[in-house]
Parts: structure tokens; C-alpha cells; sequence
């Protein structure tokens, strides 16, 4: 069982939570809280602040406890509202991004990256492009399986590099997506 913390109050606290409480520039919220303050410094329960001021027990006993850790600067502030927002590693965004896939596709979505960090898709969505990201695009191209392949590569991209004097270099563009019959000009 919880027992709440007993609030002893010295003449001097007392009477600034008096005057908190009938002062016309004291907000309500802290007239209120210094009135649960004062009320509990009576020895009164929890439930009964709670019913004789019209307010919830959870939120008088918050007060309460606010003031016996903090005193008087405790009921003067608010408490933090929510949880803080969840903050997104960029490195590990950017990691998973490029270096993983998810188990079901063959690129990330916001959403399903969002489910995997436990952000907002939005949040997601907004580091990809500050970063240049772009999952759905897709950079790249099929290296031939032909085991010469790289001495192939070697010998055109140095024709391309230092041509030898008078040379003449012919490309011949395969058109892999085209049928032959398809085709007007030969290569």
C-alpha cells in the first residue's frame, strides 16, 4: 500500500501558499496546487483533496509528492507533457538503408522502416531526402557472368582512356529489351 508523503510546512511556506492562493495574479493552476499543498499539511487523504477541491487523486497526489521532493519551485512549474520524441541515429539510418533489405521486398518504404525504428514514417521521409536517400531507385547495373569479362572491360575502357594514335572505336548497343525483328537499323 502506498502512503503519501507528509507535508510539514514552516510559517514562512505557509504563508506564501496562502498568498498564492488568494493573490489575483497567481495563475489557477498554482492557486490550485498550492491549495492541495495546504490541504495536505492538514493531514487530509488524497481522495479527500481530490473530492473536496473537484480534482482527480492521481493529480493531487503527483502535487503532493511534487512538494515534498521539490518544495515550493516543485507546484511551480509544470511537468513535462508526453514522452520525448524518439530520435533517429542518421548513421544508422543511412546503414540499414543501404546496407540492408527488408525481409519482404527488395527495397525499404518509409513505412516499413518506420515500423522497424518505431518512428513516424514522416520522420523517416524527411532524414532520407536531408541525406539524398532514395530506396525505390535503384543505381546500377548487371555485371555479365562471362569469366573474361573484366580483361573485356580492361581493353575497352583503356581504348577510352588513351586511345593509340589514329584509332577508331565502334560501339555496337545490343538492345537486350528489343526483339530482332523489331529492330529498322542494323548495329
Amino acid at each position: 500500500m502506498r502512503v503519501a508523503p507528509e507535508i510539514v510546512l514552516t510559517e514562512d511556506e505557509r504563508a506564501e501558499l496562502m498568498k498564492l492562493t488568494s493573490s489575483r495574479l497567481t495563475s489557477v493552476r498554482l492557486s490550485q496546487r498550492a491549495r492541495i499543498v495546504l490541504l495536505a499539511a492538514e493531514g487530509m487523504q488524497n481522495l479527500q483533496i481530490a473530492e473536496h477541491l473537484g480534482v482527480g487523486r492521481i493529480q493531487v497526489a503527483r502535487w503532493r509528492g511534487r512538494y515534498a521532493e521539490m518544495r515550493l519551485t516543485g507546484i511551480e512549474r509544470d511537468l513535462p507533457r508526453g514522452a520525448p520524441p524518439k530520435k533517429v541515429e542518421l548513421a544508422q539510418l543511412v546503414e540499414l538503408t543501404t546496407q540492408s533489405k527488408p525481409e519482404t521486398a527488395t527495397h525499404w518504404s518509409s513505412r516499413k522502416m518506420a515500423a522497424k525504428l518505431g518512428v513516424h514514417a514522416t520522420t523517416i521521409s524527411r532524414h532520407w531526402k536531408a541525406a539524398g536517400l532514395k530506396p525505390h531507385i535503384v543505381r546500377g547495373f548487371k555485371v555479365s557472368r562471362d569469366p573474361k569479362f573484366v580483361e573485356k572491360l580492361e581493353d575497352i575502357v583503356g581504348l577510352y582512356m588513351a586511345p593509340p594514335e589514329h584509332a577508331l572505336v565502334l560501339c555496337c548497343d545490343e538492345k537486350s529489351q528489343v526483339q530482332a525483328l523489331d529492330r529498322t537499323q542494323p548495329c
